[in-house]
């Protein structure tokens, strides 16, 4: 099948930034940063259905819409051939690409255009692209239906917290508050980002040893995810990023406040610079309870307000150590992981389908574009 450059069927153009202040409380307009939707606006900057393409942060990921949007300097639009090209094979093409690799390594990680540009994809006539289109888009709903009823269990979780707990902004319950730098163990580096990056450039990774944990783990919830890795020399360097069993992991730029508990059993390794840990007092403060708490709707609120950035919000460690958080007595957070318990497992189920489902989904994209 003949192969052409992105460059042969699209036009990429750079987002416009929108300062936050300048996003409206209702509007038709959606806005699209990096990781996805940021807001609404009034106004659009392209009005026809679009690929956008992350810029910073969020590298290479694809977002599909078919809306009137605004896109910020985050991320890219795309500009399709229509006489050559389907946007929606165009969105598939691009999904298929690891397009990090081409990732600048600086705190913010980004892409150049010129690499979008140079990408080389199939081009099959445009009625085979739109056969293609119906058997992917039937795959992905598999997804879309499993991604669904998780949902549904999230928003069981949230207001089984609520009942038991109140908003964790507001406290309607009483409970005692602390800020999160009093609630961490007295060990060293309990609270902690990953080195800065010069510490970890891409030379230094190896194909085996010690694991690089990233927001692509925490984004996707799975540790067993990426297979970056650094040498022993190298880990016993940065050994202060180490993270362990019940770790709370955050991810802090771009695609920032992603929250993961370390479960048992994972490689042994490091978090990356766009990531923070915190090992918790557990008689004080358990790191499910912590993870459901940090997710509400009203204290992502409260997170959101406090980053900085501009069109890019970044979280920190000195926000994070400050965050005053409400802590219910142990023995209510222990029930509340119990209730928690018997929902994932409900959940697990799920869980497995969904993998199948993205299985067939990836199998069949690397078989049109692999």
């Amino acid at each position: 099948m003949r192969k052409v450059t992105v460059k042969d069927v699209a036009n990429i153009h750079y987002g416009k930034a929108l300062k936050k202040d300048d996003r409206v409380e209702s509007g038709d307009i959606d806005v699209f940063g990096s990781n996805g939707a940021v807001g609404i606006h009034d106004e659009f900057l392209f009005d026809e259905p679009t690929v956008i393409i992350g810029r910073k942060g969020s590298v290479g990921k694809t977002i599909y819409t078919e809306d009137e949007s605004w896109t910020i300097d985050t991320a890219f639009y795309s500009e399709i051939d229509k006489s050559k090209i389907v946007i929606k094979y165009f969105y598939y093409a691009l999904m298929s690409k690891d397009m990090e690799k081409y990732a600048i390594t600086t705190s913010i990680p980004g892409i150049n255009r010129n690499d979008i540009y140079n990408l080389k994809i199939p081009l099959p006539s445009l009625e085979e692209q739109k056969a293609i289109v119906a058997k992917l888009d039937r795959a992905q709903r598999l997804i879309d239906i499993d991604k669904e009823m998780l949902a549904k269990y999230d928003q069981l979780i949230q207001s089984m917290f609520l009942e038991m707990f109140g908003d964790p902004v507001t406290n309607p319950k009483g409970w005692e508050r602390f800020d999160i730098h009093g609630l961490a163990s007295g060990e060293k580096n309990s609270i902690k980002a990953g080195p800065f990056g010069s510490s970890l450039k891409k030379e230094f990774y190896v194909e085996k040893g010690y694991k690089i944990y990233g927001q692509e783990q925490v984004i996707r919830d799975d540790f067993n995810y990426g297979d970056y890795y650094i040498n022993q020399e190298r880990f016993e360097k940065l050994k202060n990023c180490e993270i362990k069993k019940d770790d709370v992991l955050i991810s802090l730029v771009g695609s920032y406040g992603y929250i993961s508990v370390v479960p048992e059993g994972i490689e042994r390794g490091i978090i990356n610079p766009r990531l923070m840990k915190i090992s918790f007092e557990k008689d004080k403060v358990l790191p499910f309870f912590f993870k459901s708490l940090f997710t509400n709707e009203s204290f992502e609120k409260l997170i959101e307000d406090q980053t900085h950035g501009g069109t890019m919000g970044i979280l920190n460690t000195t926000i994070v150590k400050k965050l005053n958080i409400p802590v219910p007595p142990i023995s209510l957070q222990e029930s509340f992981l119990n209730k928690l318990k018997a929902i994932k497992g409900e959940m697990s189920e799920i869980e497995k389908s969904l993998k199948k489902s993205k299985d067939l989904f990836s199998s069949l994209l690397q078989g049109v574009f692999g």
